[in-house]
């Protein structure tokens, strides 16, 4: 098969490496000046670096890399590169605008069996779509970064998304050595839906001043086995890129509390302070800066732990019963996108649905606000006795 590969950022050049990686012959665009020079680079590294740790042999790393052709001047003029194609897959600016002018005109050139695919993280399929002629053949295809190491990709059908579309999609993904799940067109999908509470929640215990930053993130280390916790997690993925997704997540759901953002990281943005690539976020990463040490009161921890785990677990019953995905997608779309310990749905299994209920009951009632009501999925499964995968 003959993929596109619309754009050659960081997720472009991992999607790239990925189908080429599975046998595929991949062509690669950017308009931007040196992105495929550096796209090519940067593939090549991570070949070299495999082959130095013996996870490939020098002539497949070298057949891998022959599969891509990278073509930087194509984009400025059209997309005619992608003519041969039998699949596109676009990963450029996350602005509807850009999208749905590219997808009209990678229609007029490719065949009109071909697949195309964005990788966008939060905006609606359906959107894109809309801008083509034959909008059938769109659906979303989204990879997490760095795309060559994230086994998950979220297939993302709209409404008019063709069947057969879709199953080519998830059969490529899988042939990718990928772990397709199957979501709805609706914002942030699953995870980016199903996670904004571990990063909501804990920018609300520290604004309401429970705790700082590095108590937070040890509680949710130590109490809970993230690898990471919240503050560092956003510090890593970039504060303006976080902020973003939840800016549109919360204004796609039309103003839902639940994923309000919040005015500290705001702040944080326009000040500059985006985290590790820029030497400052929740924490200083310059040279010689101090770590904070945090509190690690095991009652101030697990008070931390419930709360956040409570709205998460929360949050991907409110997934299952908004038909966002099924619970065994939800599940393995958080142990295997953003690697939680434990699926959220088979974690309340354990710790018992009635005890996350009574958590979430209580945060309502203490607070009166609609952003701690329980799912009535959750209710409805404690009610019965039932718990999820029965």
């Amino acid at each position: 098969m003959l993929v596109g590969v619309v754009g050659a950022g960081a997720m472009g050049t991992g999607i790239a490496h990925v189908a080429a990686a599975a046998g595929d012959r991949v062509i690669v665009a950017d308009a931007t000046p040196n992105a495929t020079e550096k796209a090519r680079a940067s593939i090549a590294k991570t070949l070299d670096r495999d082959v130095e740790k013996q996870r490939l042999s020098r002539a497949d790393a070298d057949a891998i890399l022959s599969r891509i052709a990278f073509e930087e001047e194509a984009l400025r003029g059209d997309a005619g590169v992608y003519r041969d194609c039998d699949f596109v897959v676009e990963a450029v600016v996350e602005r509807i605008d850009v999208k749905q002018s590219l997808f009209k005109a990678l229609e007029q050139v490719v065949a009109p069996g071909a697949i195309l695919a964005t990788n966008t993280s939060s905006l609606s399929v359906a959107a894109i779509a809309a801008s083509c002629a034959t909008p059938g053949r769109v659906v979303g295809m989204h990879f997490f970064n760095p795309a060559p190491v994230m086994p998950l990709v979220e297939v993302v059908p709209w409404l008019a998304s063709d069947r057969d579309v879709v199953q080519r999609t998830y059969d490529t993904a899988r042939r990718w050595k990928k772990l397709p799940v199957v979501a709805s067109d609706t914002p942030g999908f699953i995870v980016n839906r199903v996670a904004r509470p571990f990063y909501g929640e804990a920018l609300r215990l520290h604004d309401e001043g429970v705790a700082d930053c590095a108590t937070i993130d040890w509680a949710m280390k130590e109490m809970g086995g993230f690898r990471m916790g919240p503050f560092e997690l956003m510090d890593f993925i970039g504060n303006d890129v976080n902020y973003a997704v939840t800016r549109t997540v919360f204004e796609s759901l039309f103003n839902d509390p639940r994923y309000k953002p919040s005015l500290t990281q705001q702040r944080l943005v326009d000040a500059g302070f985006l985290g590790r690539k820029s030497g400052r976020g929740y924490y200083d990463y310059r040279d010689g800066a101090a770590r904070p040490e945090p509190n690690k009161d095991p009652a101030l921890g697990l008070l931390i732990f419930e709360r956040i785990l409570a709205m998460l677990i929360n949050e991907a019953a409110d997934a299952v019963l908004m038909r966002v995905a099924s619970a065994e997608d939800v599940d393995l779309a958080m142990t295997k996108g953003v690697n939680y310990p434990k699926g959220l749905l088979a974690w309340g299994n354990e710790l018992g649905l009635p005890r996350v209920l009574g958590w979430l009951e209580r945060l309502h009632a203490d607070y009166g606000e609609d952003r701690y009501r329980p799912s009535v999925l959750l209710r409805r499964m404690v009610r019965d006795e039932r718990q999820f995968f029965q």
